[in-house]
């Protein structure tokens, strides 16, 4: 585009430009840098196609000034006068301006960045005539370098470390962060390989992250270990990124280094804690179920070594002899017992001492170097062969009275093993075990006077057998020698019904004791089962007649093996107890039948029944039902005889009442028991 002449209503003469012509301009119109020229005023004179662009309107020539429609700010945001613009200033001072930054923005709101290189124009005798300026508009690579800043400026701050490395290993870029993890200079580092960082037995890692890296591949919290300038090997994890050139071509990686020390760490407490937190519970429901005593201490001592981390722990029961010196060897978890059996027991030593005193805790990093340690004859220290103890903990373990039942020791080769939190866990889990040792003991206690008891009740009932026989001996002499009217006869009578219930009660109590004991006899034969209940229920129906027993059989014959007498002892039972509580009724049914192999009995009543929360209970020994206990006669044993009969018989006894309506009793037993 050339200057326009100026029409002659125009009083402005036409300057003669030095430097600008219009081959010139045919040259600048299709550059991509913007051009214009503009009078000594600021006029516009002339302009390209990347000028139009930049101010976003094509103007008027000789009539809009050079600026257009734009307000001028400096790179800082400052906003400028036309004056102070770098134009304004070649206009002014007839200097030329070099690549002066200024920010401009349109009427639209739209902003660009722009290099200002004005120069002033002359005119043949050298006067002022003008100004020429090219703009280049570099708002792209501001942008580019706010981002790049940005960027920079992230990496520098974030508290991951941040490299970056050729796609030969070499490392180009090295973050703060990274300096704080590894402890490396940037100057120090960069141009090294990356291969410093890491241990030898894993160099094949970094071969398989170049592989990954070359074909375009990410890597995501690849977790592993790197080593630190001072050799200190550390966990971390990778997250890494191929860089590409302009060219979308992979040119090196980018590494995101987390250190995950701290938190495997944490994980691991985590992990430590819940392990310790079930193997608490489960010691305590074990222990808290548990009455025998060296199961107790037993699972006390392979809990207590597992939550210290021993390698091998020991009970050692308090039981001093009589110079006050030896202790006995309980439990051991971790070693074998021969460990121990070569070697005398602990002694009243200044090692033991503290804990077996009840003195406290004892808790030494290495027990071989405790003043303590090695003063006694005839081993002055460990025995040979002896467990290698040098890490040391003995934990008191005492009873409700407050007297030292005993000790837990826990020993480890590797010194400075057990911590206070190790110690603070034994103490709680010894607490929880002599509780439960004392219940132990009680329970051992009364075992002891149960056995006591079944010895006494035994023997009772034998002696008391022995007079009852002749009792009853005699009264049936005097019930046949008197006469058939007269009133001692019928007492006569009355006496002997009780002394045959006083009889079966001191049978049933010799049986009860022969079950304790396992001496219950059992005689096992083939016999017809349905004749058996045929002839019970006759015997039966005439010595209750209050009831009508009504018998359901299968047809025919049955033949079982099993002991006769036993059954009809089980039947007897049954039918008398559903007599006896089912006083307002007036029958009894007996059934019969025959289920897969087993034979089944069932007797049912029509009394009061048995309340839901007594069931599972009315099998026990001595257990009477709650309502029926203060006016019924009996001990609470007969059920409970009859199922252990039915047991031997490798059967089940069972019972379905409801409350108030009535109870049916059912055994069942292999037809051919062994």
């Amino acid at each position: 585009m050339g200057e326009e002449p100026l029409s002659a209503s125009n009083s402005k003469p036409v300057p003669k430009l030095t430097f600008i012509n219009s081959t010139d301009w045919d040259l600048l119109e299709d550059l991509p840098v913007a051009v214009y020229t503009c009078d000594k005023e600021g006029y516009i004179t002339s302009f390209n196609k990347a000028a139009v662009t930049l101010w976003g309107k094509t103007p008027h020539i000789n009539k809009d000034k050079w600026y257009v429609n734009w307000e001028i700010f400096t790179s800082d945001g400052i906003l400028l006068t036309p004056d102070e613009t770098p134009t304004g200033k070649v206009l002014k001072y007839g200097k030329p301006v070099k690549q002066q930054e200024m920010l401009i923005k349109r009427p639209n709101g739209s902003v660009s960045y722009i290099l200002s290189n004005p120069k002033p124009r002359f005119n043949e005798n050298g006067e002022l005539a003008g100004a020429a300026n090219t703009l280049i508009d570099i708002t792209e690579q501001k942008n580019t370098e706010s981002k790049q800043w940005m960027l920079a400026s992230i990496i520098e701050s974030s508290e991951d470390a941040i490299v970056s490395k050729n796609l030969d290993g070499v490392i180009t870029s090295w973050n703060g962060a990274a300096q704080r993890l590894f402890g490396y200079t940037e100057d120090e580092i960069i141009g090294k390989h990356i291969t410093v960082l890491i241990p030898e037995d894993r160099y094949n890692e970094e071969e398989m992250i170049i592989n990954k890296i070359r074909a375009n591949e990410r890597i995501e919290h690849f977790e592993t270990i790197r080593k630190t300038k001072s050799g200190e090997e550390i966990q971390i994890s990778l997250t890494i990124s191929p860089i590409r050139n302009n060219s979308n071509k992979v040119i090196g990686a980018s590494k995101i280094i987390r250190d995950i020390g701290r938190q495997k760490k944490s994980e691991e407490r985590l992990q430590q804690y819940a392990e310790r937190l079930e193997i608490l519970n489960s010691i305590g429901q074990v222990i808290s179920a548990e009455l025998d005593i060296q199961n107790i201490l037993q699972k006390v001592t392979d809990a207590t070594t597992q939550l210290c981390g021993a390698q091998f722990g020991a009970f050692f029961h308090n039981q001093v002899n009589e110079q006050g010196e030896s202790y006995m060897l309980f439990t051991l978890s971790g070693a074998p017992r021969e460990a121990f059996e070569k070697f005398g027991m602990p002694r009243n030593t200044a090692v033991f001492h503290p804990t077996f005193s009840g003195e406290g805790t004892v808790r030494v990093d290495d027990i071989t170097k405790d003043p303590r340690y090695g003063k006694n004859a005839p081993h002055f220290g460990q025995p040979k062969g002896h467990l290698p103890v040098v890490s040391y903990l003995a934990v008191p373990v005492r009873g409700k009275s407050g007297e030292v039942i005993g000790g837990l020791f826990f020993g480890h080769e590797q010194r400075a093993r057990f911590t206070r939190e190790h110690e603070q866990l034994v103490l709680a889990v010894a607490a929880q075990a002599a509780v439960a040792l004392d219940n132990a003991k009680l329970y051992e206690n009364i075992k002891e006077l149960n056995e006591k008891k079944d010895e006494f009740i035994g023997l009772a009932s034998h002696e008391l057998k022995t007079p009852v026989t002749s009792l009853k001996g005699y009264l049936q002499i005097i019930a046949r020698n008197l006469p058939p009217d007269d009133k001692s006869k019928v007492l006569a009578n009355r006496a002997l019904e009780q002394v045959g219930k006083l009889t079966i009660l001191i049978s049933d109590l010799l049986d009860v004791t022969k079950i304790q004991t396992g001496k219950l006899p059992f005689t096992y034969t083939d016999f017809d089962v349905i004749k058996l209940l045929t002839e019970l229920r006759e015997i039966l129906q005439q010595t209750g007649p209050s009831h009508q027993l009504l018998l359901n059989l299968p047809a025919g014959e049955l033949i079982i093996h099993a002991d006769s007498q036993r059954i009809e002892q089980v039947v007897i039972n049954l039918v008398t107890n559903a007599v006896k509580y089912s006083p307002k009724a007036d029958k009894v049914i007996i059934e019969a039948l025959v289920i897969n192999n087993k034979f089944r009995v069932s007797v049912q009543d029509f009394g009061i029944g048995i309340q839901p929360d007594q069931l599972d209970r009315v099998f026990s020994r001595f257990y009477r039902v709650e309502n029926l206990a203060s006016h019924m006669s009996g001990l609470g044993i007969g059920l409970y005889i009859c199922q252990e009969i039915v047991n031997r018989h490798q059967g089940r006894l069972w019972v379905e009442s409801t409350y108030g309506e009535g109870s049916t009793f059912h055994f069942e037993i292999p037809i051919n028991t062994n």
